[in-house]
């Protein structure tokens, strides 16, 4: 068993909800679904959950990806936390 696969308790392949929230502004769902495509080509952009705070100046999108790996998780929570438009990553 590799030292990755000893780190976590996911079995991979599986499914990973991402739920990623910053300030409402225009082209945030789209900068979002690019980032995450970076490390999961085969992200469906359909299977997107889009919902605005009750004030409407934040915006979570719950973005689903099928996880092959931890390093694969590792590298895509890495980007979307540094990602200036992003205030936090679940």
């Amino acid at each position: 068993m590799a030292q990755d696969e000893q780190t976590t308790l996911l079995e991979f392949p599986c499914e990973f909800p991402l739920k990623i929230m910053g300030v409402t502004q225009d082209g945030f769902a789209e900068e979002i679904m690019r980032v995450v495509q970076i490390h999961a080509p085969d992200f469906d952009a359909s299977r997107v959950e889009m919902r605005p705070s009750t004030g409407g100046k934040y915006i979570s999108l719950t973005c689903t990806v099928t996880a092959n790996s931890k390093e694969q998780l590792d590298n895509l929570y890495r980007e979307l936390t540094a990602h200036p438009m992003i205030k936090v990553v679940l």
